[in-house]
């Protein structure tokens, strides 16, 4: 298969990949973790003064839906791609970021909670699915002193 074609695939699986863990993990966390009395995530209209009315214990399946979908995402697409794989798995990390980007501007929610989730979950799970998938850092080996 030419290499071009690998890459596009590699980029739209990476993108479906890590799309389907995140809806997976949103869609299952308030089963996990029962939202507040009166509280409704499924209607965009009302969304943003529904997120001023989570508890802090809420946002634990958001930031994990946002980590996996980035980390897995970036793994499938490191794994697919012909070269260069660490930069797709940061390609695709950076795609999952710009939404999270998107999400914080129209919806808003607390600060400490945008700043953890924009920090920590797209980027470094993205570097570190670029890794587990034999992205080229992940070849450093540490020297022998013998």
């Amino acid at each position: 298969m030419p290499s071009i074609v690998k890459n596009i695939l590699a980029v739209v699986i990476g993108i479906v990949a890590g799309s389907l863990v995140n809806m997976a993990i949103v869609l299952l966390g308030p089963m996990v973790i029962p939202l507040p009395e009166g509280v409704d995530m499924s209607n965009p209209e009302t969304m943003a003064e529904n997120i001023k009315r989570l508890e802090a214990v809420n946002f634990i399946p958001i930031f994990l839906a946002h980590a996996f979908g980035s980390l897995v995402g970036a793994f499938v697409a490191a794994k697919i791609a012909a070269g260069h794989k660490m930069k797709f798995a940061i390609g695709i990390a950076c795609f999952f970021l710009l939404g999270g980007i998107a999400m914080v501007s129209m919806y808003g929610g607390p600060l400490w909670f945008a700043i953890l989730d924009l920090v920590g979950a797209y980027l470094p799970m993205g570097y570190l699915g670029g890794l587990l998938a034999g992205g080229k850092d992940s070849d450093r080996t540490l020297v022998n002193a013998s």
